[in-house]
C-alpha cells in the first residue's frame, strides 16, 4: 500500500489545497512504501527519494502534500544514525558562531534562553559564555547528548527537556533569545510551533532561524540533486514565504539575509562533484573549511511589545 498510507495534508502556511508539481525524484517517495523509504532516510551521496514537492497556488510556499505523519517519523527520528562526520566539527561550530555574532549585534541577550533542536550546543556555549541569560530551556529528542547540553549552559539553570512540540514549561512571557538552527523546515505545523515559540517571547524578544533558501543559486546549480530535496524536509522556505510564515505566526520586525557557512573545501568538492555524477571518494582533498553564503539564510523576529509594531518589512521576492 502506497500513497495514503502517508499524511496527506494542505499547504502548513496558508491552509489552501491548491498546489502544483515542482519537485520530484526520480522514483518519488509518495509510490513506496515506509519499508521501502528506510534506506533512504539519511545520508548524502545516495540515489534521491523524497516527497514530491508543490507550490502553493495561494502563498508560494513550496511543501509537500504528502508526507510522513507523526508517529512515522518519530519511529525513522529515533533510528537515525548521527551525520556529524559529514561535515568537521571546527566548520560546525565557526558556522554557528557566526549565527550568534549576528544575533548578538542587534538583540539584548538576557532573560531566559530557549532552543529548538540545539544538537550538542554549539550556540549554547555561546550564549551561556556571552550573555546574561538566567534559564536554559533545551528542547532536544536526544537524549544521550543531554549531559552534553548541561555542560554547554555552564553554571546557569538548564531544564531539558525531549519533546519539541509541547512548551508548556516555560513560563509565557519570559524568553529573551529563541533559537531553531535547521529545526523549522522538519516540522509538519510551523504555524503552530512558532505561535508557541511567541508567547514564550518577552514583549521585544527575539527569534532566531536559519534555514535552506530553496530560492538560492545553490538550489538552481544543483537541481533535484540539492540535499534539502530530501525525505527530511515537509517544506521549504524563501525569503518571501518565511516573512509570510512569521507574520502570520504574529511576529514583526522580519528581517532575512542570506547566512555565512563554513564549508571544508573536500565536503563541498565531493558535493559538487556528486551533483554532476561523478565520485571523489578516494581523491585526496583538503579539509580546510572556507566561508560562503551559500544556501541558507538567517531570519530574525521580535514579538512585538505592542498590536502597532507587528508591521514588519516585506523582503524583495527573489
Amino acid at each position: 500500500m502506497t500513497g495514503q498510507a502517508f499524511l496527506q495534508r494542505p499547504c502548513p502556511l496558508c491552509g489552501s489545497d491548491d498546489a502544483h508539481a515542482e519537485v520530484h525524484s526520480r522514483q518519488r517517495a509518495e509510490d513506496m512504501t515506509l519499508e521501502g523509504l528506510r534506506p533512504f532516510w539519511s545520508g548524502l551521496f545516495k540515489e534521491k527519494r523524497f516527497f514530491s514537492y508543490h507550490r502553493c497556488a495561494a502563498c508560494g510556499l513550496l511543501y509537500t502534500p504528502t508526507f510522513f505523519d507523526g508517529p512515522q517519523l518519530a519511529e525513522l527520528y529515533s533510528s537515525m544514525a548521527p551525520n556529524m562526520d559529514l561535515v568537521a566539527s571546527d566548520a560546525i561550530a565557526a558556522t554557528q558562531r557566526g549565527y550568534f555574532d549576528t544575533v548578538a549585534a542587534c538583540a539584548p541577550l538576557d532573560g531566559g534562553y530557549l532552543e529548538i533542536g540545539p544538537d550538542i550546543g554549539y550556540i549554547v556555549a555561546e550564549a551561556a559564555r556571552r550573555g546574561s541569560f538566567d534559564h536554559f530551556w533545551l528542547f532536544e529528542p536526544n537524549r544521550a547528548i543531554h549531559d552534553r547540553l548541561r555542560d554547554a549552559a555552564g553554571k546557569a539553570p538548564a531544564t531539558l527537556l525531549p519533546d519539541m512540540d509541547d512548551l508548556s514549561a516555560v513560563p509565557d512571557g519570559s524568553v529573551g533569545l529563541a533559537v531553531m538552527v535547521h529545526v523549522l523546515d522538519h516540522l509538519l505545523d510551523p504555524l503552530a510551533t512558532l505561535a508557541q515559540i511567541r508567547t514564550k517571547l518577552r514583549p521585544g524578544g527575539t527569534l532566531m532561524i536559519v534555514t535552506h533558501d530553496e530560492r538560492s543559486l545553490l538550489r538552481r546549480v544543483m537541481g533535484v540533486r540539492w540535499p534539502p530535496f530530501c525525505l527530511q524536509h515537509p517544506e521549504l522556505y524563501n525569503p518571501t514565504t518565511m516573512w509570510n510564515l512569521l507574520t502570520r505566526a504574529g511576529y514583526g520586525a522580519v528581517v532575512v539575509e542570506r547566512s555565512r557557512n563554513h564549508f571544508p573545501i573536500d565536503f563541498l568538492a565531493r558535493q559538487v562533484a556528486w551533483a554532476v555524477g561523478v565520485k571523489l571518494n578516494r581523491v585526496p582533498l583538503p579539509s580546510v573549511s572556507i566561508e560562503l553564503r551559500l544556501g541558507n539564510m538567517l531570519t530574525l523576529a521580535a514579538a512585538p511589545v505592542q498590536a502597532a509594531e507587528r508591521v514588519s518589512r516585506r523582503p524583495v521576492a527573489a
